[in-house]
């Protein structure tokens, strides 16, 4: 379904992928769907490169290989956004106000978006576990940018610097560039929501926050190192 097709027609893609060719009158039995919406769901999928039709009488359809029919779709959608890219006019950035972004996947999307955009520097206080979660874009920007994370355990990161602290809640706080702030909850939930910015006051506030949690950090790390000698 995330590819395009409606419910129905996943659902007749499966019955496709699993028995092989079937007429729309086996497709139909075999799923539940009726005749009339079944061909109609046939001929879409065929339209989409979902499936093959086989002539005869009556004709039969097979469904296209998953690997087959997704490469084609992330294939084309790449294209498309290319040709976006260069053709679409020039984009004004906000600077200034606020922007609030619901939704766990949204969320996430924007922090992939924030650190593939990273030029400089990268502070992001967050839980390890929802470090975990992005390793793989914390790492890509890691081996170009400097990378500074304070979180609750150690996550084994190279080319990181890391500071840890006491537990943390499901929340947080990115700075990219010391441009734009991302900030709120992140627990998963299509109720999270975080605050997105780039007004100067507020990122020179946010700032502020994060660097005082780390001078935190390290005078209580440096207490601990004393009281254990």
């Amino acid at each position: 379904m995330e590819f395009g097709m409606t419910r129905q027609e996943a659902s007749m893609y499966i019955c496709l992928y699993q028995s092989g060719g079937l007429t729309g009158y086996e497709v139909a039995k075999q799923t539940g769907i009726s005749r009339s919406n079944v061909y109609g769901g046939l001929s879409e999928l065929v339209d989409i490169g979902a499936a093959y039709r086989i002539e005869g009488s009556p004709s039969r359809y097979v469904a296209v290989a998953v690997e087959e029919f997704c490469g084609n779709k992330i294939r084309f959608l790449t294209e498309e956004k290319e040709w976006l890219a260069k053709n679409m006019p020039a984009m004004q950035e906000l600077s200034e106000g606020y922007i609030t972004i619901d939704g766990a996947v949204n969320i996430r999307n924007k922090i992939f978006s924030m650190l593939k955009g990273a030029e400089q520097r990268i502070y992001l206080s967050a839980p390890e576990s929802f470090i975990g979660e992005i390793r793989g874009e914390l790492e890509a920007a890691a081996r170009r940018i400097k990378l500074v994370l304070i979180t609750d355990k150690d996550v084994g990161m190279e080319n990181a610097i890391q500071y840890l602290t006491d537990k943390k809640e499901q929340q947080i706080r990115l700075i990219i560039d010391s441009v734009y702030v991302l900030t709120g909850d992140i627990e998963g939930r299509k109720t999270d929501t975080c605050l997105y910015s780039g007004q100067r006051n507020f990122v020179n506030v946010f700032k502020e926050a994060l660097r005082n949690e780390i001078k935190l950090i390290e005078l209580t790390r440096g207490e601990k190192d004393y009281e254990q000698q």
